[in-house]
C-alpha cells in the first residue's frame, strides 16, 4: 500500500495544509486502495485486535457499516460475534438531533438505508442502545496521529455522542479508530469538544494513547 501513502506524506510536509484539504486528501488516497489490498487489511484487523485485552473482555461490542473508502470492520464484528459477544451498528436517532444510537446487528440482520446513504440494522427503536451502555466502539476516521487525535468526516457524530467519556470516573466504552497505516498523520489539532481515542488498530500495528 505503499503508493497510496503520498496523501499524507504530502500533509505532513506541508505546516500549512488546512484540515478541509487533508480531509480531502485522506479520503481520496483510501478511496484509491485497490480490492484485494482492502480485503487483507481487514482481516489483518480483525486478527489483531481479537488479541487485544479490550476486545477478549468486551460483551458488548460496536462498529460502523464501511463508506467512502473506510477500511471494513466488518470481519472483525463477525469474529466478535463468533465468540458470543452482543454487536451494534449506529444508527441516527430521530429525537436527538446529530447523536448515534447502536442497534443489534448479526450476520444476516435486515438492513435500510438513512438519510446519508448508509445501512443500518432494521430494528424497532427499544432495541437500541445508548453509547454509554458499549464496552468497546470501533470508529471510523479520515485520519489519526500520534496522540490520539482523530479527523473525522466533519459531521461531529461522535464527538457529540461519545461527549461523556471525557467526564472523570467514566472508564467505558473504549474509543479504538480503525483505519489504513496510510491516515496516520503528524499532527491534528484538537478542538476542546474532540473526544480523543484510546487507540487506533491499523494493519499493520496498534497505536495505544491509554491501556486496552
Amino acid at each position: 500500500m505503499e503508493p497510496f501513502a503520498s496523501a499524507a506524506a504530502d500533509a505532513n510536509a506541508s505546516a500549512a495544509f488546512s484540515t478541509p484539504a487533508l480531509r480531502r486528501a485522506l479520503r481520496a488516497a483510501r478511496r484509491r486502495i485497490g480490492r484485494s489490498p482492502r480485503r487483507a487489511a481487514a482481516a489483518a484487523i480483525a486478527r489483531q485486535l481479537a488479541l487485544a485485552p479490550a476486545f477478549q473482555r468486551a460483551r458488548r461490542i460496536a462498529a460502523y457499516w464501511p463508506a467512502d473508502g473506510e477500511i471494513d470492520p466488518l470481519p472483525t464484528l463477525a469474529r466478535a460475534h463468533a465468540m458470543g459477544k452482543a454487536c451494534y451498528l449506529p444508527v441516527l436517532c430521530p429525537l436527538r438531533a446529530g447523536r448515534l444510537y447502536f442497534a443489534p446487528w448479526r450476520p444476516g440482520t435486515p438492513l435500510i438505508r438513512n438519510r446519508f446513504g448508509i445501512p443500518e440494522p432494521a430494528c424497532p427503536r427499544r432495541a437500541w442502545l445508548a453509547p454509554r451502555m458499549l464496552d468497546l466502539v470501533l470508529l471510523p476516521l479520515v485520519g489519526f496521529d500520534d496522540t490520539g487525535s482523530r479527523l473525522g468526516m466533519g459531521g461531529g457524530y461522535y464527538d457529540r455522542s461519545f461527549a461523556f467519556v471525557r467526564l472523570p470516573g467514566w472508564r467505558r466504552p473504549r474509543l479504538v479508530g480503525v483505519a489504513f497505516e496510510l491516515q496516520r498523520v503528524s499532527h491534528l489539532p484538537r478542538q476542546p469538544w474532540d473526544v480523543p481515542l484510546d487507540a487506533v488498530q491499523t494493519e499493520r500495528r496498534r497505536y495505544l494513547f491509554r491501556p486496552l
